[in-house]
């Protein structure tokens, strides 16, 4: 990322001189920083997929035994 930087102050330095390039290039970063802290608060982390795998297999099990005690009991029935 760093060098990404490095060129884009490069390439502005040119263009609008070396304290409004630094200055651009301290705020674009800062607005990227900025983004990036709010989409990483709605991604999941893999402890948070852990949880989820967890839970899932718990419904699912307890699905399969809910479905069973019907079909035994339909059997049990007739």
């Amino acid at each position: 990322m760093i060098v990404s930087e490095i060129k884009l102050y490069e390439l502005l330095k040119a263009k609008l001189g070396e304290k409004e390039a630094e200055a651009f290039v301290e705020i674009l970063e800062t607005k990227v920083d900025h983004k990036f802290n709010e989409a990483k608060q709605t991604l999941a982390t893999k402890e948070d997929l852990a949880n989820t795998k967890v839970d899932l297999i718990k419904w699912m099990v307890g699905f399969w035994i809910a479905q069973m005690a019907a079909i035994i009991g339909l059997y049990m029935n007739k």
